[in-house]
């Protein structure tokens, strides 16, 4: 079954999608517009939700969107966190894991693909990290951008910038997928094919980082 295929019954290439945002709801009201369009469209589309694992902010917004639309909610967050980014009840199935490293591998372990909603210094480092092990061809997952009234804007220009100075091939530029809504995002994500070169071999890179995690853990100790 094609893309198209899978999106005419109401279907999606992905059982799960991996939502990097913000734990404030930003200034602008169309940043929370989004989140909430994002939430609906995961639930249109029967995709469930991986993310940070917060209740408040853009994390909270999403996740609850994507909860009561019958999906199933995976938040995965550091157990210091916890007291600051969960207020009242937990949304969907919590997991506590030890650090922001291992949180970002978990989430990865169980995505199909990546969306970055706005956020702050934590969102642009989560997105960050999943486009670079894109490049060393870690995964092939798809990467999408949210760009709601041009917020990434800046960051993509940079992106281009480091392409035209000889700092990121062209082909590895074909890893960022943007757009401006929810809809148009996901139905990108859908049609997305890598064709960039990775330089890694495919190793299972999530549990090796998991691992060495425990190990850090437990030596700390």
């Amino acid at each position: 079954m094609d893309n198209t295929q899978y999106q005419s019954q109401g279907k999606s290439r992905f059982c799960r999608v991996c939502v990097f945002c913000g734990s404030s709801p930003g200034k602008n009201p169309s940043y929370q517009l989004a989140a909430i369009q994002l939430g609906n469209q995961l639930v249109e589309r029967n995709i469930d939700l991986v993310y940070g694992g917060g209740s408040i902010g853009l994390m909270g917004l999403v996740s609850q969107v994507v909860y009561d639309g019958g999906r199933h909610v995976l938040g995965v967050i550091p157990k210091t966190l916890m007291p600051s980014e969960i207020t009242g009840e937990k949304i969907g199935e919590v997991r506590a894991v030890s650090g922001m490293h291992q949180r970002k591998a978990e989430m990865a372990r169980h995505a199909d693909a990546f969306i970055a909603l706005p956020g702050g210094y934590g969102t642009l480092e989560e997105l960050l990290e999943v486009i670079t092990w894109a490049q060393l061809g870690i995964h092939d997952k798809p990467v999408g951008v949210l760009n709601v009234d041009g917020y990434y804007n800046s960051l993509l220009s940079f992106i281009d910038k480091a392409v035209d100075e000889g700092f990121i091939a062209p082909s590895a530029r074909h890893i960022v997928v943007s757009a401006p809504t929810a809809h148009e995002l996901l139905s990108k994500l859908e049609e997305y094919v890598p064709n960039h070169h990775g330089v890694a071999p495919r190793l299972r890179w999530e549990t090796e980082q998991q691992l060495g995690y425990y190990t850090k853990s437990e030596i700390s100790r």
